[in-house]
Order: structure tokens, then sequence, then C-alpha cells
């Protein structure tokens, strides 16, 4: 642990303290900044911890008079109505003359930025932060209009662990590049977070608009994100730009005694067990669960001597059995002492991601020892070296991922192999210690320079 030059208080906003991939980011921050020896606070949406440095944005309490009472009218309805068929369309006209400008503005396509509350978040706080990290900032609870307000009064960081601020409203682009230019005719409204108009022209226009107003450090955790950055309109914001890789926590996610902690989950110890963690795993738009549903079918079907069990982490869900395959899903896990567990439990682990930045739960597999067989897609070639670490395979070829995975699965000497890299390759590049260090080094320079007032708001990328 590096000793503090001096005490930071440090101020991140993010979605919500406790959940997925993001929010497991800015908690690892929030938690390893307080081990550091500095204030660390966290701002959300959606408080679900009961920790005293984690503040709930006020929006509702700063919403109009108006708005307030048929809110709270809407509430009854609801609780009057509980179960009545068609009761939900009037509860969508009762919400919809609470804000009917914002209820236009969502009809028409165009993003929600109304949250009044983002404002008033800093009189919480007992004391002025040094400078403002922000993580997540969609999902329905930041104003993106307060960036300019924001960045006169401190350094503010801003994280980007998806495309969204690149866009008209899109977290992932996939194959399109208007964003570089406009956006406009989007050829698929429907991708997170979703919208029911093409309004993307102007919510591209909107933000390239509040980006040239504001000055920010912008950090990606891939030089796969960096560069869409470079290309983007959020380009003409970026004071500094710095690549940091996520960490994670060596101290929970490392190799384990493989039989025992299969003992303590109930797995055969001659069972095969392939793992995939996310949040609602057949209805995550980002993960391809039909492929790997039909990519452990297939390996079973091949693997004839031996027993397949997939263990699909992150949703609540009957066994499924046939002659040779198990498939158990397990609800979300809070602790990550508990999910470590699967990963130690496993011999192989699978990500047939559509579309991904770079996602914890290879780091987490890579930390706990485990072969990874993953699409090559966005940032995640940055994580892996196919054929040392784990394999690459092309999204949706159900036929070369049944074959590297069935490779692994069948080859003691090879997972062996490829569990020491992996394991290596974790505490060498991708330790939350590193990471910790990477952006408090960063924030002490961001504010020598911020208070001498050495430069303006040129450029400057540092790879």
């Amino acid at each position: 642990m590096t000793k503090p030059k001096q005490r930071l208080k440090i101020l991140q906003f993010n979605t919500t303290d406790i959940g997925g991939g993001a929010e497991k980011v800015g908690r690892n921050l929030f938690q390893a900044y307080h081990q550091h020896g500095h204030d660390s606070w966290f701002a959300v949406g959606f408080k679900k911890s009961t920790d005293r440095n984690v503040f709930e944005i006020p929006n509702d309490q700063h919403r109009s008079i108006w708005t307030k009472f048929w809110r709270k009218v809407a509430v009854k309805f609801i609780r009057l109505t509980d179960g009545m068929r068609g009761s939900w369309r009037l509860h969508h006209f009762l919400t919809s003359i609470a804000e009917p400008k914002r209820e236009i503005a969502r009809f028409l396509g165009i993003e929600d930025f109304d949250f009044f509350g983002n404002r008033y978040i800093l009189k919480l706080l007992p004391e002025r932060p040094d400078l403002i990290h922000c993580n997540n900032l969609h999902g329905k609870y930041f104003d993106l209009r307060i960036l300019p307000w924001l960045s006169r009064q401190f350094p503010v960081v801003v994280r980007l662990a998806d495309m969204w601020l690149l866009t008209g409203h899109c977290a992932q682009s996939f194959d399109c590049k208007r964003w570089m230019n406009g956006c406009g005719q989007c050829p698929d409204l429907t991708i997170y977070p979703a919208v029911r108009r093409d309004a993307t022209a102007y919510n591209w226009r909107r933000k390239l608009k509040i980006y040239a107003d504001s000055s920010l450090y912008v950090t990606t955790p891939c030089r796969w994100l960096m560069k869409k950055v470079e290309q983007s309109m959020l380009g003409a914001a970026v004071r500094e730009a710095r690549v940091i890789s996520t960490g994670v926590d060596l101290s929970i996610f490392h190799p384990a005694d493989k039989k025992a902690v299969r003992a303590a989950l109930d797995i055969p110890q001659d069972a095969k067990v392939v793992l995939f963690t996310a949040n609602s795993i057949r209805k995550n738009p980002w993960k391809d669960y039909e492929t790997m549903r039909a990519v452990i079918t297939l390996v079973a079907g091949r693997l004839i001597k031996e027993k397949i069990i997939f263990i699909a982490l992150g949703e609540n869900a009957p066994r499924e059995r046939t002659e040779r395959l198990e498939v158990r899903f397990v609800p979300y896990q809070k602790e990550p002492e508990a999910v470590a567990r699967y990963y130690q439990a496993a011999d192989s682990y699978i990500h047939m991601a559509k579309a991904d930045t770079f996602p914890n739960t290879i780091l987490e597999a890579l930390a706990c020892g485990i072969p990874v067989v993953a699409t090559a897609v966005g940032g995640i070639p940055e994580q892996l070296v196919d054929g040392t670490t784990g394999f690459l395979v092309p999204p949706k070829d159900v036929e070369i991922v049944a074959a590297r995975l069935e490779l692994l699965l069948s080859n003691a000497d090879l997972r062996h192999k490829f569990s020491l890299a992996a394991a290596e390759t974790a505490r060498q590049r991708f330790d939350l210690m590193q990471q910790v260090n990477s952006y408090l080094e960063w924030y002490y320079e961001i504010l020598e320079r911020w208070h001498q007032n050495a430069y303006g708001k040129g450029k400057t990328y540092d790879r």
C-alpha cells in the first residue's frame, strides 16, 4: 500500500453502489481509497447499501410540487389496483401527467437528462471534494448538462466503460460508425439504452455542445475504447486522457484447492465444469447465451466419457439435465468471496459476448487461474493471450468455440499450463492495487497542474 502524499477528498458518481461490473469497479475504488487513508464518497442514483459514505442523489426531492403530487397519486393508484387487468395504462397516464414535458421528450427519443438533484449532491457531503471521478453516467440518474459547471469547479475524471458518451443513444455501436460524424438514421434503436424514436442526431449534437463547454480528464480500461474516444465528439472536452486497466482484488480472486471448493459447493469431483457469470444471463442483451448453450451441448455430445456441468452464475432458474450435461443456474451472489468460489471450482470460463469493453469477469477468472474461451470483441483481446491464457474466438461460431473448449476440457496438461499463465498474468497486469495506485498518482498530477493552472485545454493522450 502506497503511503499517501496528502489526504485526498474524492467523490465518485455511479448509477448504484452495488450491482454489476461497472458498479463493482467504482465500489472497489471507493473502498480502496479509504484503505489508503483518503476521504472517499460515493454519489449514486440508487443506494443499496447502508454505508454512511454513500449518498443517494436527491433527484426526486427536487421535482416540482405538481410532479410530486401526481407521482403520489400514481403510487396510491397502483397499490389499490394491484393485479387488476389494464391498470398499468391508467398508471402510465398518471405518471405522464406528472411530467408532461419529460414524457413528450421520451416519446420523441430524446435522452433523459432531467435529474435535478445532481447539483445538490455537494451540499450532502461533509467536506468539499478535491476531485470528482465519474463512472457510469447513464442509468436514469445523471444530468449530463452539469459537466461544464462541474468541470469549472473541480478536476473531473470521467471513466468510460462503454460507448454511450460517444453516441446518440447506444452503449455499444457494433458495426455502426455513425457516432463518428453525428448519428441519425439509427440502424437499431433497441440497443441499450433504448429510445422510442430516432432522435439520435439531436442527442449527438446535444452531447457535442456539452463537451465543447467542458474540460475533462478521460480514462478507459483499454486501448480499444480510448481509440474510439479519440475519434469521437468527446475529444473536444479532453484535457488529458489515460488508459488504466481494471484490477481485481487478488486477496479474494486467486487459485484455490479445487477439490475442497467443489466439496463445499456440492459439485462432483470428476465433472468437467464450465462457468459463465453475468446479470440476467438468458436475457442479457450483450451476452450470447444461445451460442453458449449450443456450444456446451455440442461439447457434451463429443466428450461422451465426461460429465459436463455448465454453471450459469447470475440467474435463478431450475436445473436442466440430460444424460451427459447438467446446467445449473445460480442466483446472483452479493459477496465477492462467494463468486470467487465458483471460479475456483471451474475448469474453464466461457464468455460469448456480442459486444463488450473490458469485462471484470474475465479478469476474475484469470486471477483464479481459470483458462478462458472468449469472443474477440471490444477490449477482450487486450485481456487474453490467445493460446497462452485461453482462446479468442469469433462471435457466434459454435463449431470453433466448441473445438477450443473441447480441447481445454480433454487435455489436463494444457489446462494446467494455461492456469499457471492466467494467474501470473493477473498478478502482473490486473491487480486492483495497481489500478488504485495508478489513479491516485494521476489524481496528484492532475491536482498539482490544476492548482498551478499550468496549461489550458490541450489534449494529452497517455498510453
